[in-house]
C-alpha cells in the first residue's frame, strides 16, 4: 500500500477541488470527532484486505457487471457488511470506523465501502445522492448499472427507480431524462456534506446540540458560506445559548438567501437574538 494513510486537516478541505477530495480520509476525519483515538491506517489495511483477497478473482472476469457481483457477493454475503435495518437512525451507522467494525452502516457509508473496494480493483463506481436512499452506479457497456447497498448490493431497474424516487418529486414520475439527471454521480464533496447532514439531523432529533453544532460547522469546512448549513449551526448555537455566535450564523443565512422560504421567521429569530445580551463561552 506505500504509505500509511494519514487524516486530512479541516482547514485544507474547502480549497480540494470536488474530486481531489479524499473520500476515505475524510470520512475517517468525520468520525475521529467522535472517536479522537481512532487509527485510519488500521480502515485503510483493512480495506486493502478486501481489496487483495478479490484481486485474482475481479482480474479474470471480463465484464464490470460481473466483476461488481464478485465484488458485492464477498462483502456483503462473505464478511457479512448489512444495512442497519433494525436500528435505521444510530449514529453509528453514519461513523466509517464504525461500519467497518461492526459491519452495519445506513445506504451512504456501505455505499463508500463499496465504492472505495471497488475503485482499488479497477471498478469505477460512484456514489448517486438518489432521494431517500443512496444508491451507487457503474458504467456498463449498454448504459449504467444502478445498485443498492443498503440491500446488498441488489441491481435496480429503471422501473423500480421511477417508483422509488416519486415520493419525493411530490408523486410525479420521473420520465427518463429526469431519471438519468437524478442519477448522477454525486461528487466526494456532495457525498460527505450528505454524511454530516444526516448527522446533524440525528443529533438535533436527539436534542444534542453541541454535536448537531459541530456536524453543521463541519459542513462550513467543506463548504464556507453554504446557506443551510449556516442557519443549522446557528439555530444550534441558540440551543447552546451562545447568542453572538447564532446571530452571526443567521445573519449570514439572511445576507446569503434572503427569499428562503424560513427567511421570515429567521428574520425574527435574529430580532430577538438582538435585544438579549451576549452569553460567555
Amino acid at each position: 500500500m506505500g504509505e500509511r494513510l494519514t487524516l486530512p486537516d479541516w482547514d485544507s478541505l474547502a480549497a480540494h477541488g470536488d474530486e481531489s477530495l479524499p473520500l476515505l480520509g475524510t470520512a475517517l476525519l468525520i468520525a475521529s470527532d467522535e472517536y479522537p483515538d481512532l487509527d485510519p491506517a488500521q480502515y485503510d489495511a483493512l480495506v486493502q484486505s478486501h481489496v487483495e483477497h478479490l484481486r485474482t478473482e475481479i482480474d479474470a472476469i471480463d465484464t464490470r457487471p460481473l466483476k461488481m457481483a464478485a465484488i458485492n457477493r464477498h462483502l456483503f454475503d462473505e464478511l457479512g457488511y448489512s444495512g442497519n435495518h433494525d436500528e435505521y437512525y444510530d449514529p453509528r451507522n453514519s461513523y466509517l470506523n464504525e461500519v467497518f467494525d461492526r459491519r452495519l452502516g445506513n445506504p451512504i457509508s456501505l455505499a463508500m465501502v463499496q465504492m472505495e473496494v471497488a475503485r482499488r480493483l479497477g471498478v469505477p463506481l460512484d456514489g448517486v445522492s438518489f432521494p431517500g436512499h443512496f444508491l451507487v452506479r457503474l458504467p456498463v457497456d449498454d448504459g449504467i448499472l444502478v445498485m443498492d447497498p443498503f440491500n446488498g448490493g441488489r441491481p435496480l431497474g429503471a422501473d423500480e427507480l421511477r417508483e422509488r424516487a416519486k415520493p419525493h418529486l411530490g408523486g410525479d414520475v420521473p420520465d427518463d431524462n429526469a431519471l438519468l439527471q437524478i442519477l448522477d454521480p454525486a461528487s466526494h464533496r456532495a457525498i460527505l456534506t450528505r454524511v454530516l447532514r444526516n448527522l446533524h439531523g440525528l443529533y438535533a432529533e436527539r436534542d444534542e446540540w453541541d454535536r448537531a453544532a459541530r456536524s453543521a460547522d463541519r459542513m462550513l469546512k467543506l463548504t464556507p458560506d453554504q446557506p443551510d448549513a449556516l442557519r443549522d449551526r446557528g439555530l444550534a448555537y441558540l440551543k447552546l445559548d451562545y447568542l453572538t455566535g447564532a446571530r452571526a450564523d443567521l445573519g449570514r443565512y439572511l445576507e446569503l438567501a434572503p427569499e428562503a422560504q424560513d427567511s421570515d421567521a429567521m428574520r425574527e429569530r435574529l430580532v430577538e437574538l438582538n435585544v438579549q445580551p451576549s452569553k460567555l463561552h
